[in-house]
């Protein structure tokens, strides 16, 4: 695996479900629950929903995370907040700072009808440099990418489009084909019998 390229295991744009970036939300959910349903049912090979913007260039990825965070636009004031989930923060800490940020004051039944005027392109989040490879990055960087930077797929770039999606699952599924066909594994009378 040492010498295979990223562009080996990735999967193109052309397989994922993909959103307009000019969709409201409510439109959002919809098209998140039907990839969801597709996935399951075997319909489709990917749950990803990308999203593209007005000259078809993927721009991003949507999630059902992201709906959420799109509904509460104050989580735009605390730049540190995606960082909460690396450390051990107490409730009472995180209460304090909903408090003072205001976040989830309006009720949910007024948040929602907000669903039908945002659009995805208002509050899409930007992927960050450490989720882009290159179709020629080695899989080492792939690898650093997703320990380091804890994502579950990185985009991967041809010039300055996106041309595909590496998952982590794919990558997963071919260590453990690569283990699974080392010769000192076959011999062993271990293998097998976990």
């Amino acid at each position: 695996m040492e010498k295979m390229k990223v562009s080996e295991l990735m999967r193109p744009v052309s397989e994922f479900p993909k959103i307009s970036c000019e969709a409201t939300f409510a439109q959002a959910v919809d098209a998140l629950e039907k990839a969801q349903q597709d996935y399951a049912s075997g319909k489709a090979p990917q749950r990803i929903l990308l999203v593209y913007d007005d000259t078809q260039k993927i721009v991003g990825k949507l999630s059902p995370l992201d709906v959420i965070y799109g509904l509460e636009p104050n989580y735009d004031k605390i730049d540190y907040l995606k960082d909460l989930s690396y450390y051990r923060i107490p409730q009472s800490v995180f209460e304090n700072m909903k408090e003072q940020f205001r976040l989830w004051q309006q009720p949910l039944s007024k948040l929602c009808t907000k669903a039908v005027e945002i659009k995805i392109k208002n509050c899409i989040r930007k992927p960050s440099p450490n989720q882009f490879l290159h179709v020629n990055d080695s899989m080492d960087k792939a690898f650093h990418l997703f320990v380091v930077g804890r994502n579950d797929s990185l985009f991967v770039m041809e010039g300055r489009e996106i041309v595909g999606l590496i998952r982590f699952s794919d990558v997963y599924r071919k260590i453990a084909e690569t283990i699974r066909a080392c010769p000192a594994l076959r011999e062993s009378e271990f293998f097998g019998s976990a």
